[in-house]
């Protein structure tokens, strides 16, 4: 593929593959996670009731790729627990966030073109952990597909995965807000990313690892600083899913529906039928009111 090579960017792009996350891009990513922490309904509340769950809130959502993905590999999910210097370096966001006098430091980050940054920033990660995910299951599970495509989805998108168990720890139920039955944009992104990551590496697609690193962060920071900028809340994948729906899965459900729908009116018409509709008034006092009726006329 050579998009890059005949760009004259190959230089660039090894370079930018291996560039290091920390601190600046892990900052980026600990800020926004606990921003859209603090941006969910009743999350000011628990920081004031009680720090300690909202701390560990948080915490899952600067951590909840690690976790899930070490679930997934049979590795102790308190594992990320034990790199210290990150888990201060978010504590702090954390803590800033939440508390800092008059809001400052929230009120900074959220500042338009702080967003923009922290936001391009933050997705620069989601990349990398992506990778990171699939080539460690792929040690493990050499020809399990799935296994390594769920290992780099959980690895990218696994705040967004556990949120029914983050949400749990405010004091929140929300099981309609299950991620996998409503996806965010993140885990569709991050989903999409897994799979073309895990056909690289299994020598399915015939670009470099650093190559599709570089193309596929460049499309998802270019799409979350648009979405940003011009506030948009829905997946830009909206039209394709709705056109891959009505294609592959429409179909059953719109002759079923059908179906069933003949059914019933052929039930209520032969119960019409059988069962004449009741006059509210038994026979006997129609007996009753006919002799009355007689009588009178007499």
């Amino acid at each position: 593929m050579d998009i890059v090579s005949t760009l004259g960017l190959s230089n660039f792009v090894l370079q930018f593959s291996r560039i290091s996350l920390y601190p600046f891009f892990d900052m980026a990513h600990y800020t926004m996670s606990i921003m859209n922490l603090k941006n969910q309904p009743g999350a000011i509340d628990v920081a004031h009731d009680s720090p300690i769950a909202c701390w560990f809130s948080g915490m899952l959502c600067c951590f909840g790729g690690a976790i899930l993905a070490s679930l997934l590999l049979g590795e102790p999910p308190i594992e990320p627990f034990t790199n210290n210097r990150n888990i201060i370096m978010a504590s702090v966001i954390w803590y800033l966030i939440f508390y800092c006098p008059y809001d400052k430091f929230y009120k900074c980050c959220n500042f338009l073109p702080s967003k923009l940054f922290i936001a391009g920033m933050k997705e620069v990660t989601r990349a990398r952990k992506i990778v990171a995910g699939v080539v460690d299951a792929h040690s493990r599970y050499r020809n399990g597909w799935l296994a390594v495509i769920a290992v780099g989805w959980a690895k990218g998108a696994g705040s967004g995965l556990i949120s029914n168990f983050e949400q749990l720890v405010r004091g929140v139920w929300m099981p309609e807000r299950n991620e996998l039955l409503k996806m965010s944009y993140a885990t569709k992104v991050t989903l999409i990313g897994a799979v073309l990551f895990t056909l690289q590496e299994m020598n399915h697609l015939p670009i470099t690892r650093h190559n599709l690193i570089f193309l596929y962060t460049m499309f998802v920071v270019s799409t979350k600083v648009a979405m940003v900028l011009f506030n948009i809340h829905h997946s830009p994948f909206a039209p394709m899913e709705i056109a891959l729906y009505h294609m592959a899965f429409s179909w059953q459900s719109s002759s079923s529906e059908d179906h069933f729908k003949t059914e019933a009116s052929n039930k209520e018409e032969l119960q019409g039928k059988q069962c004449p509709a009741p006059s509210g008034i038994p026979s006997e006092e129609m007996d009753m009111i006919k002799r009355r009726k007689t009588k009178k006329s007499e």
